[in-house]
């Protein structure tokens, strides 16, 4: 299927109609309610996963009781696309919501092609859609949610922040956002008082080979482990407030981050800790209990398979696929994208496939650790410059700051998990590298990657939205996307 960035409508819409009249009149059994709990900034570090240290009971039994997917992966490793990406069943390099938040202030971000989000198909399916979180106590009651959409859509999107508004008898669709990572002040290491753990040593923690082994990236690591606690806590509060109300056997719980954990080499980035995720579906009476899927998985997946389980009939333009039943469509590979984030340009592509991970660096002329004031304000990432200015790094962890960096990476994940070892240049390996330079080809050609060359809407009003969020100044967001279109020009 090949993308343009022509609008290409829903011929589907009106087919889907008819099937949700003839489906109203049968006898068939009441359709499922459907829940998506979507976390921040973690990886998939929890029970089902192999973690020992976060205990995540309520995890645990979510995963015993419906399917855990050990290869599921964010097609965008940063808030906003992934998020974009996730509500339409489209890869955000595809519709134009890649260069992370886009659509701030007087600017508006509008998709490149004709899309209905699935909030908007399921409302149309008779289902009452909400978005929520839960409030700074945790009580029953949820806010407003996250939506982060990099684009204008619709002020009516949600009926509402709680599926409790429903009128009696009517389906819903509920997403509830989770703050995850986010629950410990990352530039003291402050933990919120309110986090419910039972606490972890920093002396436990083993941390991942191509960080510097550091009290303060400890410490960090530790809290991080803390925060999947609490989310865990928060998720038996979902669980058990189905029960009460007699909703659990007729919902189908959907567990996901938005993408990994914030560190130096995961959130905004392409290995492993930036775009491997936790997927865990429980769907009563359709997805068979305690099962173990390795199949490879995009996070768009969950749009079509949130679809398949309503009865809505996928959109022929979705680029997700169902993950179960007769509709599945089994995937050989995920290709994840890197662009802006916040004032700090890059461009990267990867394809991941069961065995190795390929990784296209197109400004090889900037080191991994480029400045960002997102991530700069991070303990650990402040602990990382000072160790790397006084040569305190092995050679893994001084990667970050190589300049230049290697046009292409090249992993066997299946003896290198932590992709320290590329196998680009290895004469051994020139077979897997052709053919996976081959398909992140094709996919550019028929996704409709819309990468740099298609330059995003900018005027002062961003630089002035971007300044106040982060300090930036408007210079250097105009000197970063004038390079980013010079290099386009110039084809590096």
């Amino acid at each position: 299927m090949t993308i343009t960035r022509k609008a290409t409508g829903f011929p589907l819409v009106a087919l889907t109609a008819l099937l949700l009249i003839a489906t109203a009149c049968s006898s068939d059994p009441p359709r499922p309610n459907i829940l998506w709990i979507v976390v921040e900034d973690q990886s998939d570090h929890y029970g089902p996963y192999g973690e020992t240290l976060a205990k995540t009971p309520n995890v645990d039994r979510l995963a015993a009781e419906g399917a855990t997917f050990s290869n599921a992966f964010v097609t965008a490793p940063v808030c906003s696309p992934a998020r974009s990406a996730l509500i339409t069943g489209m890869y955000q390099t595809s519709i134009g919501a890649h260069h992370h938040r886009s659509a701030r202030g007087e600017i508006e971000n509008h998709l490149a092609v004709d899309v209905q989000l699935v909030p908007e198909l399921l409302k149309e399916a008779g289902y009452f859609v909400t978005n929520g979180r839960f409030t700074e106590t945790g009580s029953a009651e949820l806010a407003t949610g996250k939506t982060d959409y990099n684009f204008v859509y619709p002020d009516d999107l949600y009926d509402g922040s709680d599926w409790s508004e429903r009128a009696a008898g009517q389906p819903f669709f509920a997403q509830v956002q989770l703050r995850g990572g986010k629950l410990r002040n990352q530039q003291t290491l402050e933990p919120r008082e309110d986090v419910h753990t039972n606490g972890i040593d920093p002396a436990d923690v083993t941390l991942p080979p191509y960080y510097p082994d550091h009290p303060v990236i400890r410490e960090d690591w530790a809290q991080y482990l803390e925060s999947i606690e609490h989310v865990d806590w928060e998720v038996g509060l979902l669980l058990k407030r189905l029960e009460d109300e007699g909703a659990a056997d007729n919902t189908v719980v959907i567990f996901l981050t938005d993408h990994g954990v914030s560190h130096a080499r995961g959130k905004q980035f392409l290995y492993e800790e930036g775009i491997k995720i936790p997927l865990i579906v429980r769907a009563p009476g359709q997805v068979p209990a305690d099962s173990k899927r390795d199949d490879l998985v995009a996070h768009i997946d969950i749009a079509a398979t949130t679809l398949d389980f309503a009865g809505v009939l996928v959109p022929e333009t979705m680029q997700g696929r169902p993950l179960f039943g007769p509709n599945a469509m089994p995937r050989d590979h995920v290709v994840s994208a890197r662009d802006r984030c916040d004032e700090t340009v890059e461009y990267l592509r990867s394809v991941r496939t069961d065995r190795y991970k390929y990784i296209r660096n197109y400004l090889p002329q900037r080191p991994h650790l480029q400045p960002n004031r997102y991530k700069d304000g991070k303990a650990v990432i402040k602990t990382i410059r000072e160790m790397h200015a006084e040569g305190e790094l092995n050679p893994h962890q001084e990667r970050l700051f190589t300049v230049p960096r290697p046009k292409e990476e090249l992993y066997d994940l299946e003896s290198d998990r932590h992709e320290l070892i590329n196998l680009a240049a290895d004469p051994a390996h020139q077979e897997t590298l052709q053919k996976l330079r081959g398909i992140l080809d094709e996919w550019i050609e028929t996704s409709g990657d819309q990468g740099p060359e298609t330059p995003e809407a900018y005027d002062s009003d961003m630089a002035v939205y971007l300044s106040n969020r982060r300090g930036l100044q408007r210079d250097i967001l105009v000197r970063n996307i004038g390079t980013m279109k010079a290099w386009a020009a110039e084809g590096k």
